[in-house]
């Protein structure tokens, strides 16, 4: 699902429950005891995401290693190597790239959700009015999607992108999410000073999303451009 929307240069891998094989004992002693006092769905999607990581980093020939979150809680991939991962009821996916050499890859960012509608009133705390207004058209038109879950994915893909380029926190308002629903795109548009990446400042992000097994999910790949040469 979250590799078909991502270039062929990203390995991506995923499962839709926690019993892939091995992957209840994949955790380095560094992880178990990061979780170990987690509740057990907490421990299980851990877990599981991380046996995917692994698995996406073999197909990049890196080696196993521990994956720790970070103090904002992403994790924190080998040298070399930008990654994203995500889990929900139903579904687990992990996504690396390399950040060096041919295709390299800046930042990816991946979520997925349940298609479902959001909780009373998380809309509003997430969504612009404009961006409102725009879920309300799209909702009318396109009832089979639900595009209020599918533009809080969105944001929580821009953050993921966000977040290891700056290291700084990005509220939901400062992130203007326009989504093509013909296309299965969306364009997100910042409004604080983006990122500069290589030679480029980023002020927008473009991304794609799909829709399926009762799931959306987003994501958005960075590419790393070379720095200008000077003279």
């Amino acid at each position: 699902m979250i590799g078909e929307i991502l270039p062929a240069s990203v390995a991506a891998e995923a499962a839709y429950d926690d019993t892939a094989a091995g992957a209840t004992e994949a955790l380095f002693p560094q992880e178990r005891a990061h979780v170990a006092r987690a509740v057990p769905k907490r421990q299980r999607e851990f877990t599981t995401v991380r046996f995917l990581a692994r698995r996406a980093l073999h197909r990049l020939g890196q080696p196993p290693v521990p994956l720790l979150p970070n103090k904002r809680g992403a994790p924190q991939w080998p040298d070399g190597i930008v990654g994203s991962m995500t889990h929900c009821d139903g579904y687990r996916a992990a996504v690396v790239a390399r950040s060096e050499g041919e295709d390299a890859t800046a930042a990816l960012g991946i979520d997925a959700e349940p298609d479902a509608p959001l909780p009373e009133g998380v809309l509003e705390a997430i969504a612009l009015p404009y961006e409102a207004e725009r879920i309300a058209k799209l909702t009318e038109r396109h009832p089979e999607v639900s595009w209020d879950r599918l533009i809080f994915s969105a944001k929580e893909t821009v953050f993921k992108v966000w977040y290891p380029l700056t290291g700084r926190e990005l509220d939901f308002s400062e992130a203007d999410i326009d989504i093509n629903p013909v296309e299965r795109t969306f364009t997100a548009r910042l409004l604080v000073p983006g990122p500069v990446v290589g030679n480029h400042r980023h002020d927008e992000f473009s991304g794609r999303w799909t829709a399926g097994r009762g799931l959306v999910a987003t994501a958005i790949h960075v590419p790393l451009e070379t720095p200008l040469e000077t003279s």
